[in-house]
């Protein structure tokens, strides 16, 4: 319908398909006489997730991060702004983190961890035969233990692994 000219694609889509193209809007609405896509990705920047006491996950699109195509062809993307100073002073309040979507980490990795199904933290992890320990950089805070009986109860769920941090200023 759309090549048909019955029905536009909204801007969102277009950004979305983009996106996934690796190309330009410009590129898909033929107002560029070039076909080499570009040489980066943009990945969505969904909201904000803590990095201090667990806080109510956000969807909401509020911002786009170039990334590089060898990164985007890692899985499915996305970013989080920072919010708190647990994970200070490497990932401090209102950078941004660039998260592959996976459900297991290894220990040592930072992680987003959804607890109790709609709370989100970016933590190292620490796992254990009998749980799971989430771990802040900062040490005014305490790393916080959940046994695998808290994980099946509460839940307790890796969203993705954090694989690139954007400083802002």
């Amino acid at each position: 319908q759309w090549e048909r000219g019955v029905t536009t694609p909204s801007p969102d889509m277009l950004v979305k398909l983009a996106n996934l193209y690796g190309v330009t809007v410009d590129y898909i609405l033929n107002n560029r006489d070039d076909t080499t896509p570009n040489d980066s990705r943009r990945v969505p920047v969904l909201g904000e997730v803590a990095a201090g006491l667990p806080m109510m996950a956000e969807e909401n699109i509020v911002d786009y991060e170039e990334i590089d195509p060898a990164m985007a062809a890692s899985g499915e993307l996305f970013g989080l702004r920072i919010k708190g100073s647990s994970m200070e002073p490497r990932i401090k309040e209102g950078d941004v983190v660039i998260i592959r979507k996976q459900e297991d980490v290894d220990t040592g990795d930072v992680a987003v961890v959804l607890v109790n199904g709609d709370s989100a933290t970016v933590k190292r992890i620490k796992k254990e035969t009998s749980g799971i320990t989430l771990i802040p950089n900062n040490p005014a805070y305490d790393p916080k233990y959940y046994s695998n009986e808290d994980i099946q109860r509460l839940p307790v769920k890796i969203i993705g692994k954090v694989l690139e941090l954007r400083g802002k200023f």
